[in-house]
Formats: structure tokens, sequence, C-alpha cells
């Protein structure tokens, strides 16, 4: 059985460029995306937390408590679920969306494989979006660089005010 690389060297490597479905030039049409999903506890309640800035700048900020309960892996699928699916509704048709999950990311990539029954479904759901965009980047960040989607989650959990 093979080891899994570490984060540092997929990083080394250049994975979190492929983590992306198609390039997106940066064209005056494109939209940038951060999300954020968190449990409480883990597993528990979910929070999600969404912020897109549209390329006038307009921003667009979300935090939801879901009624449902789950793991920190299905509140990120639910967030960036929820990213893409506000970017369509705000007639978004090129978005660059990060997210500090590489688990999430690399799933609806593709890239990695789950057996976990509940994360299935969310992951097909992803994936059956990305088509709807013109072009759809999806980046990993490290969660320094994901503060307001995080305090966007934080907040609809009650952690923050």
């Amino acid at each position: 059985m093979s080891k899994k690389p570490s984060l540092r060297q997929l990083l080394a490597a250049g994975a979190a460029q492929r983590l992306s479905t198609s390039l997106v030039s940066a064209s005056p049409d494109t939209w940038h995306g951060w999300f954020d999903g968190g449990a409480l506890p883990n597993p528990g309640k979910i929070g999600i937390g969404v912020l897109l800035i549209s390329p006038d700048g307009a921003r667009h900020e979300h935090s939801r408590k879901t009624s449902l309960v789950g793991c920190s892996n299905e509140a990120e699928l639910r967030a960036m679920i929820a990213a893409m699916e506000l970017a369509l509704t705000a007639d978004c048709r090129r978005l660059v969306l990060c997210g500090d999950s590489q688990v999430a990311i690399r799933y609806v990539m593709n890239q990695d494989k789950t057996h976990i029954e509940r994360l299935l479904p969310l992951i097909a759901l992803a994936q059956n979006k990305l088509p709807q965009f013109d072009a759809i980047e999806l980046r990993w960040i490290p969660r320094h660089r994901n503060h307001e989607a995080d305090c966007l989650s934080r907040m609809a959990l009650g952690l923050l005010d």
C-alpha cells in the first residue's frame, strides 16, 4: 500500500495549480469566491460561509446554519455547492472558487475517491454544477487565506457575533 503524500509534498509538486477544472483567465467578467464549512462538534450541526465578489467589486456574503448534522468534509462540500448555486443565481458564468478543504476539492475534481456513503451524493451534486459555468477553477488555499469565509461559517454556528 502506498503512502499518501503530505500536504507539503503536494504543494511542492505544484498540486495546488492542478486543482482546477479549467484555468480561468483574468477576464473582466470573472467572479471570485471563497467557501468554508464547519461542523460543531465534528460530526455535528453544519454551518456554511460563502463570499462572492462580482467583477464590479460587489460583495455577496452568505452565512447559514443548516438543519443537518454531518462531518467537516460534508460541511465543506455543502459550502462549495452553496457557493456555486449562489454564483449561478447571480448570473455568474466564470468563477474562481477558493476553499481550504483540499479533500473536498480533490473529491469534486476526481483526483481522490471516498467510500463514505453520505459524501457521494454531495460530490456528485458539486460535479454536476461544474458544467453549468462557462469556466470554473477550484483552488485550494491555506486556512489563513480563507478568513472571511471561515468567519461566515463560524458565525452561522454561533461562534462569532
